[in-house]
């Protein structure tokens, strides 16, 4: 991928000293990172290396024991985990958004499709019946759902039609960071194929920010412009995707590389 957070050499993320503890297990130790406006940052490791404990942390589902995640709001940068949790809960209706690895997660599965696109921007401030539901109807149509199935419920969907349904949930308000769990975990490979298409044209489109955490090396080779190596807790290289995975300046990077193609 071209990175496109070269344009702006301001932060929209800093990640400085994060740490969390389950007691004398380490979580995610001394983590610290930029993110740039429109850059993709992939995090891959082993089961329990701490690439879902730091993305849980990151997006305010977890507190961690110390550190700070400095936002670039447009009041300027805050620190996420000392904000007030009613502001955070703002934050992530409008700025921020966050991808389930299982779709059930993530939608309502008792509402229709158009609702769980709509809900977010009621959020919002949306009123407007007709525009909400236009609304809606388009981003159905640019996550590969025919506008025909809006009223239906999302338990009569596959599986990556929930998936796609919780991107539209997800970005129809054009929030500025996405953070993604897995989010082409349980998919059939043709089914992978055609979301990660979708989700590399949705990110160019709109100039996204985005954190992915995923063990499917092909998910960061597409779609990550930069990645990060998690082991035990630890971040033991970063780098560009394609230098990371090609050429390995760690001893544990060629080790994943290696036992993920075998598996």
């Amino acid at each position: 991928m071209t990175a496109l957070f070269q344009l702006d050499d301001r932060p929209l993320l800093s990640v400085k000293g994060l740490t969390k503890h389950y007691g004398s297990r380490i979580g995610c130790a001394d983590v610290s990172f930029d993110l740039f406006p429109g850059e993709v940052l992939g995090i891959v490791g082993e089961s329990g290396s701490g690439k879902s404990t730091l993305l849980s942390c990151l997006a305010g589902h977890m507190t961690p024991d110390q550190g700070q995640v400095i936002f670039r709001t447009t009041d300027g940068p805050r620190d996420t985990v000392t904000m007030a949790e009613a502001e955070r809960r703002r934050m992530a209706r409008t700025d921020w958004a966050f991808v389930h690895q299982n779709p059930r997660d993530g939608l309502r599965m008792g509402v229709s499709a158009g609702g769980n696109v709509s809900e977010r921007l009621m959020a919002i401030g949306g009123r407007h019946y007709g525009d909400i539901r236009a609304k809606a109807i388009d981003w159905l149509g640019r996550v590969e759902i025919a506008a025909d199935r809006i009223d239906d419920r999302p338990r009569a969907f596959s599986g990556g039609m929930q998936q796609r349904l919780q991107i539209a949930r997800n970005l129809v308000t054009g929030p500025r960071l996405v953070f993604m769990d897995e989010p082409t975990g349980g998919l059939d490979v043709s089914v992978q194929a055609r979301l990660l298409d979708l989700l590399r044209g949705l990110v160019r489109e709109m100039g996204l920010s985005a954190i992915i955490v995923t063990h499917d090396l092909a998910v960061v080779r597409l779609l990550a412009d930069r990645l990060m190596v998690m082991k035990g807790g630890h971040v033991v290289e970063q780098g560009l995707t394609d230098q990371v995975l090609d050429d390995p300046q760690h001893s544990y990077t060629p080790l994943l590389v290696s036992s993920v193609l075998q598996v």
